[in-house]
């Protein structure tokens, strides 16, 4: 009698303690209304304990992604309404019931045809080949060769191995070379192209909809696959399940599949050793830094290109075309990037730049940081550009030979780094951010009519933002 007494009136301190639909709205408000209703509203409180909450989910897959993403969140709004809270454990429960079923099943076919199609009307969206990433327009060199060959055989369906993976850093072509083959095999065969994170996409949106069979049908049923990025689909347990089942049945039915990556598979982390031995079973090539050669034949190609472009023809000196294929070297996408932007200066200002100014505009793609810029080194720069000292400079005597060289020194300071106005005044013996604003205004005004001005300018910027061992004093 006693244990029943005590029993009920611990069922109701749970009530009085934690009342789940206020913590849904909690969550749902704290959280936003699109994760709550894609993830959040399928959790259902179980049972409540001392220290810990029992909740449930419908499936596996919803509760590893609620894990993993989610829970600290959870938890922390939890412990709001009860502080003796410490963790949260989930158990699995399907919601379907013989009451639900009925509504379901009604539910359904008011929207079958939708269902039926959801995932190829959302493909058609992104399942794109770009027309203007070909193997004609593909530029290739020593760095690349390999890969370029491996996917015309492929695409000319003279190869015998499957799969091929390409792989190499950033913006080196590999999305292009994927592009190319889905070009060339469409006309023939049902090529499905898609990144690693669309795969994920889809799979999670199939779960959500209860219709895996669809996904399942849509992805084994055709003739090239190609995944781009495989890398993101690292961690992810589920997915990477149906991935390999999907990987094995294309096999299976003489498929072909193209990858890429920016790894080796063996360096792939967070994936499935048996995902990564089928990639090493197949042809396992990589793109690596373009040499001075191709970047130099990449630039020109894009200069044409801009040229047949715009009307107005495009100026471009082979100086500043040589500048960029020796200083760009990361990626093929950071050296397309640098010539676009020194044709978007060239038509602004409709004058072809020189060299400092080419400097200038692709100051971050020449690893040209700000850190490296300090004040220091601008003042030691300029003090020995004009031939004074540092003390006269930082002085408070007016001379003209000692005013100018201050005055360029604080405008250079100014458009060179991102410190305030009292900031280089306090690095300018104290001076007033006034006399800061005069000093920028000064040099801008000089620069209309003094080519000298601009000349001195230029070169001063050069050899601060290089900061050669030949500058320093």
């Amino acid at each position: 009698m006693n244990n029943s007494i005590k029993n009920k009136n611990l069922s109701n301190l749970k009530t009085e303690c934690i009342d789940w639909i206020v913590i849904q709205n909690d969550l749902k408000n704290k959280l936003g209304t699109d994760i709550y209703d894609s993830w959040l509203k399928k959790i259902d409180l179980v049972e409540e304990f001392s220290n810990y909450l029992l909740l449930s989910v419908p499936t596996r897959f919803i509760r590893d992604w609620i894990t993993s993403r989610y829970l600290d969140q959870i938890l922390q709004i939890i412990k709001g309404y009860n502080k003796n809270i410490f963790r949260i454990e989930f158990k699995i429960i399907e919601q379907f019931n013989n009451n639900t079923e009925q509504k379901i099943e009604n539910s359904e076919l008011l929207k079958g045809k939708e269902n039926v199609s959801f995932i190829k009307d959302s493909f058609l969206q992104y399942n794109r080949i770009d027309p203007n990433k070909t193997f004609d327009n593909f530029i290739t060199g020593s760095s690349n060769k390999l890969a370029y060959e491996a996917s015309i055989k492929i695409s000319e369906k003279s190869s015998h191995y499957n799969p091929l993976y390409i792989y190499g850093g950033v913006g080196m072509g590999k999305t292009h070379l994927l592009n190319s083959i889905g070009f060339e095999l469409k006309k023939n065969s049902k090529v499905m192209f898609v990144s690693a994170e669309r795969f994920m996409y889809q799979f999670v949106k199939s779960i959500k909809a209860n219709d895996m069979v669809k996904f399942k049908e849509y992805f084994r049923n055709t003739d090239i696959l190609l995944i781009d990025d495989i890398q993101f689909m690292n961690g992810k347990e589920a997915m990477q399940e149906e991935f390999f089942h999907t990987f094995n049945a294309l096999m299976d039915k003489g498929s072909k599949i193209i990858v890429s990556s920016d790894r080796a598979p063996n360096k792939l982390t967070r994936i499935q050793e048996r995902i990564k031995s089928r990639f090493s079973g197949g042809l396992v090539v990589d793109i690596q830094k373009p040499d001075y050669e191709l970047r130099k034949k990449i630039v020109e190609s894009k200069t044409i290109e801009l040229n047949n472009l715009y009307s107005e023809q495009v100026g471009i000196s082979k100086e500043i075309k040589d500048f960029i294929s020796n200083e760009i070297t990361a990626s093929i996408r950071e050296l397309v990037g640098a010539v676009n932007r020194i044709v978007s200066f060239s038509r602004i200002y409709n004058k072809i730049p020189n060299v400092a100014e080419t400097k200038i505009v692709l100051k971050d793609l020449l690893n040209l940081t700000e850190n490296r810029v300090t004040i220091d080194l601008i003042q030691t720069i300029v003090c020995k550009f004009f031939k004074i000292s540092k003390n006269e400079m930082l002085s408070s005597r007016r001379s003209r030979y000692l005013v100018r060289p201050r005055q360029t020194a604080i405008y250079l300071t100014k458009i060179l780094t991102s410190k305030s106005l009292p900031e280089i005044g306090r690095e300018f013996s104290n001076r007033d951010h006034t006399t800061i604003i005069h000093s920028v205004k000064t040099i801008e005004k000089l620069k209309e009519n003094d080519p000298d001005m601009i000349e001195n300018i230029n070169k001063l910027k050069n050899q601060i933002l290089y900061n050669n061992k030949e500058n320093e004093i």
